[in-house]
């Protein structure tokens, strides 16, 4: 009986030391790393199983169990190393990392090639999300949209980086500056062949915008787009104002509202100007108008308007003279919604638009005029275009 035990027990031992460890759940790395020690003291055949062909690091090495000898600590420091240098997510970190044998430096030039696969398989992905940027001058100013899918990745240093990076660019182009008093709109694939220097330790230095975009979405996992742009620049005498709205930094935000305000006599000091400016831009954001003034409402959107005003008049069951005055209210209505002299300024609602800007010419001692407002926000129009486009 005691020879049967201690037979018993010489088995177990055995089976003991042979059997795999035990897998550790709840860890991002591999069980082996732990067996480093036992691992070692196993022979080494005499002979080597060679891959012949490339591994994904582009190289071709021998399967060696390097990676088993890489202890459970080490390889939570190297992939908190790279995730350090990319930003990339912890499993593409981990994935470039193995495949590597845990060589950070083969594993970041391998993450740079698989992100960029992967960002190309994510560019028909919708992306609503994302941030307008500003560049401004004394003259001119201009404004992208940069998208992405998630705001989480509109929070990023890197993607916010990016997007006032490609508003600089913007502002630099010269090809718009003799028409953008009009406010042009850019065309988002001739910015995105321009070449621009990313000065940013996790990105690649000098390269084109449309690579830099495709690097950005790569370290994001995202799709990140440049959907559209516009630049505007005074013509006379004035200044170029902006707001933005929801700003995590200065020159970013969600929505935005750029003027030009222009004097006619060359003399008047422009300090008045960008103070009222300002107010006016912070206005053009929270009210939202569409054209200048009323006379500038186009006939086809009047008619429109007309056309229901009159339909619900005439369901109203008022007398023939009331729906007159029901259709006469709500036409003024709409003028002060739309036309931007006919609002009632969000500074100050006791006066409209126009009170204000005859307080400024008054005020400077000569005629001031707006001359070129428009107003962006982050994602605006997307779901429409999608789906006239589906349809």
């Amino acid at each position: 009986m005691a020879l049967a035990r201690g037979a018993k027990g010489s088995i177990g031992f055995l089976i003991n030391r042979l059997r795999p460890a035990p897998t550790q759940s709840g860890h991002n790395y591999s069980s082996w790393a732990g067996r480093s020690r036992q691992l070692s003291e196993v022979r080494e055949p005499s002979f080597n199983y060679l891959n012949h062909g490339n591994d994904q690091c582009g190289f071709g090495r021998k399967i060696l169990l390097r990676r088993f000898s890489v202890e459970a600590s080490e390889q939570l420091k190297l992939i908190k190393q790279l995730r350090e240098r990319t930003s990339a997510p912890i499993k593409d970190v981990k994935t470039s990392l193995v495949a590597c044998d845990w060589d950070i430096e083969a594993a970041q030039k391998d993450l740079r090639k698989r992100g960029v696969i992967q960002a190309s398989k994510k560019s028909s992905r919708t992306a609503a999300e994302g941030l307008l940027a500003l560049a401004q001058n004394g003259d001119k100013a201009a404004i992208i949209e940069l998208n992405c899918e998630t705001d989480f990745v509109a929070r990023n240093e890197i993607f916010q980086y990016l997007a006032l990076s490609l508003a600089r660019i913007a502002l630099s182009v010269e090809k718009y500056a003799d028409q953008a008093s009009s406010g042009v709109p850019f065309d988002p694939e001739y910015l995105e062949q321009l070449r621009i220097n990313l000065d940013h330790p996790k990105l690649s230095g000098e390269t084109t915008v449309r690579s830099a975009i495709t690097e950005v979405a790569a370290i994001m996992g995202e799709n990140i787009k440049l959907r559209r742009g516009f630049a505007v620049t005074k013509s006379t005498h004035g200044v170029v104002s902006t707001y933005m709205h929801s700003s995590p930094q200065p020159g970013l935000g969600r929505i935005s509202g750029i003027l030009t305000l222009e004097a006619e006599n060359d003399s008047v000091s422009l300090d008045a100007l960008e103070r009222v400016g300002s107010q006016l831009a912070m206005h053009i954001v929270a009210a939202k108008p569409v054209f200048l003034s009323k006379e500038l409402v186009p006939s086809e959107a009047l008619k429109a308007e007309l056309e229901i005003i009159k339909s619900q008049a005439e369901t109203s069951g008022r007398t023939k003279m009331g729906k007159e005055k029901m259709v006469e209210g709500r036409l003024r209505k709409y003028m002060e919604e739309v036309a931007f002299m006919e609002q009632k300024f969000v500074v100050d609602d006791s006066k409209t638009i126009k009170n204000v800007m005859d307080g400024l010419s008054k005020e400077v001692g000569s005629q001031v005029k707006i001359g070129k407002f428009f107003r962006m926000e982050v994602g605006e129009g997307i779901q429409r275009l999608e789906t006239s486009g589906e349809s």
